[in-house]
């Protein structure tokens, strides 16, 4: 069985998951520039939607991040 790419493997997980997460690729995949992968991807054509989410982190303070899914 071939290796997947870290862009392959990025995409089957939008396509079979639905959204991601920069702390779901690091933890899932152990890729830490998701959002890189992602521009890669956009310039190969797929259509991916980024929703910028609110949160706090352990001590307390708001946090930004991104979540992409795939557009069908």
């Amino acid at each position: 069985m071939a290796k997947l790419t870290q862009k392959a493997k990025i995409l089957r997980h939008l396509q079979e998951i639905g959204t991601i997460t920069p702390v779901q690729a690091f933890f899932d995949y152990s890729i830490m520039r998701l959002a890189a992968i992602v521009f890669d991807l956009k310039d190969d054509g797929y259509d991916i939607e980024t929703t910028i989410l609110k949160s706090e982190n352990k001590f307390g303070e708001p946090v930004r991040y991104a979540q992409y899914k795939l557009i069908k």
